[in-house]
């Protein structure tokens, strides 16, 4: 159950669980479809999701997080100290599960079809681990957000999010972060994405 987005930050992070929902799903559509005899595309549609996944919740999404929302709630209340405990130990395994991806398509690139089940099966374990976190962060942390943080602690979060959409939002970060996600939007298959059916 998601939490009304009243605020900058709220919003924010349901925003970039949408569109990082997006590329699981057409991460794990397309791979799919390969495993039930598909045509395999080019593998540069692997990277650009790859990248995106990097760029977002590795880079911008997961320090907004830790610093900002997670740090201001453990001061107001010990409710969820466990749970963010556990999401900030997620945060650091998301990254080594990327690492991981990232080198089983290097070796699908070279080596081909036999490669192609240990990348689907890291794709499958990493979006069902970050379907599963995303899900405590709105069921769990939001609502303990809303039921805890002052006006004040809003403020000062919803300037700390702002802040980090700004500097996402300069000409030269926006364009490349458009470019990416269309991209994305463009090639992968309907229903998720905008492409033709495989």
């Amino acid at each position: 159950m998601r939490t009304s987005p009243n605020h900058i930050a709220v919003s924010v992070i349901q925003e970039e669980h949408d569109q990082l929902a997006a590329v699981l799903k057409g991460m794990q559509q397309l791979l799919r479809a390969i495993s039930k005899g598909g045509k395999a595309p080019d593998t540069k549609v692997f990277r650009a999701m790859l990248l995106y996944i990097i760029e977002y919740p590795e880079k911008v999404h997961h320090p907004k997080e830790d610093q900002a929302l997670f740090a201001r709630l453990r001061e107001r209340t010990k409710e969820v100290d466990q749970v963010l405990a556990m999401l900030k130990a997620e945060h650091a395994q998301g990254e080594a599960q990327v690492n991981e991806l990232e080198h089983a398509l290097t070796v699908y690139e070279f080596e081909g079809e036999s490669a192609f089940p240990r990348f689907f099966e890291l794709v499958e374990n990493y979006a069902k681990f970050y379907f599963d976190h995303m899900r405590t962060e709105e069921d769990v942390i939001l609502p303990a957000a809303a039921k805890y943080l002052t006006a004040e602690d809003w403020t000062m979060i919803d300037a700390q999010f702002a802040a980090n959409q700004e500097a996402r939002n300069t000409v030269d970060a926006k364009k490349k972060l458009d470019k990416l996600f269309t991209l994305i939007a463009n090639i992968t298959p309907a229903p998720v994405g905008l492409g033709p059916a495989m």
